[in-house]
């Protein structure tokens, strides 16, 4: 994979039951996995996708209740895009006006259509019309019919504190080209997949938080170890420092902070979310890594059900 297209989006809620409702009932996607901050085991972590969790359809949510709210600004992802069919835009601005979603019908500036709107959270989302568009997804429709679904992700938009250092992030390391007829735009595909991503420039005088409405991190896809390691070594050499090899045992991962303030992290395509349960239940029942299985009883405890 010679571009690292969008693997993950993870992002942070307070309020968990809303969360669960809207991402799954009113957006459609099947909630994949339900687990546990690895970092932090008394947080969920939630696993939204497409029906089989694949990557780049995965858009995930860290459970902490007692954080403030997310402010905007340098160092902070602005907004999290998704594709769906054109021609099924007029049918979830309808859908998204229901759920107090705020839908607003436009486009973008290179006039591919879109609609812009907010979770209940007010994390800034949008759906956008993926015609002609690389992507490999498998529709869950449980709420939403099939050929309307979410198709994963379109893109993000960054509020970066040094805009050209992290537009060098995105062309010298992960392999994103700018888009004609823009400075600010970037995109990256393969054979099966594509994603873009514009850097702004905000003009603040602090520096944003992360928080509930937010997003924590963005992750980018390599196809396994070989290609992390890899990937590791050139970022290293570029002056960054890394997390290291990190087992997140449905992925590998290696995490770093790019220069303009964004948390970054590379993700392997697998070994994936059946790798502990079955197709069929994904996302059933509380899901816990190998090396957590022993702390079962007191994480268990720890939790509210959902």
């Amino acid at each position: 994979m010679a571009a690292q297209t969008l693997h993950h989006v993870t992002a942070v809620t307070a309020q968990i039951e809303r969360n669960l409702k809207f991402y799954t009932e009113t957006l459609g996607l099947r909630l994949v996995k339900k687990s546990v901050n690895q970092d932090d085991v008394s947080a969920y972590h939630l696993f939204y996708a497409d029906a089989v969790g694949s990557p780049g359809t995965d858009m995930t949510f860290f459970d902490w209740p007692m954080i403030g709210s997310a402010v905007p600004g340098p160092g902070t992802v602005a907004v999290t895009s998704f594709k769906v069919p054109g021609e099924s835009l007029e049918w979830w601005e309808a859908r998204l006006l229901e759920a107090d979603a705020y839908p607003e019908l436009a486009p973008d500036e290179f006039d591919r259509s879109r609609i812009q709107f907010t979770d209940p959270e007010g994390q800034r989302l949008e759906l956008v019309d993926d015609t002609g568009l690389a992507g490999q997804s498998t529709p869950w429709s449980a709420h939403v019919p099939p050929e309307w679904a979410i198709r994963g992700f379109f893109g993000v938009e960054l509020d970066s504190a040094r805009p050209l250092m992290t537009q060098r992030v995105l062309v010298e390391l992960l392999g994103y080209r700018p888009l004609i007829g823009s400075d600010d735009t970037f995109a990256a595909q393969d054979e099966g997949s594509y994603s873009q991503i514009k850097i702004n420039h905000p003009d603040a005088r602090r520096v944003g938080r992360v928080g509930a409405g937010g997003v924590h991190h963005v992750a980018f896809r390599v196809s396994d170890d070989e290609e992390l390691l890899a990937l590791k070594a050139k970022i290293e050499a570029a002056g960054i420092q890394t997390s290291g090899y990190i087992d997140r045992f449905y992925f590998h991962s290696v995490y770093f902070r790019e220069p303009g303030g964004v948390l970054f992290e590379l993700a392997t395509d697998g070994p994936g979310f059946a790798s502990d349960e079955s197709a069929e239940t994904l996302g059933q029942h509380l899901a816990l890594p190998p090396f957590l299985e022993d702390r079962r009883a007191e994480i268990e405890a720890g939790l509210k059900p959902l």
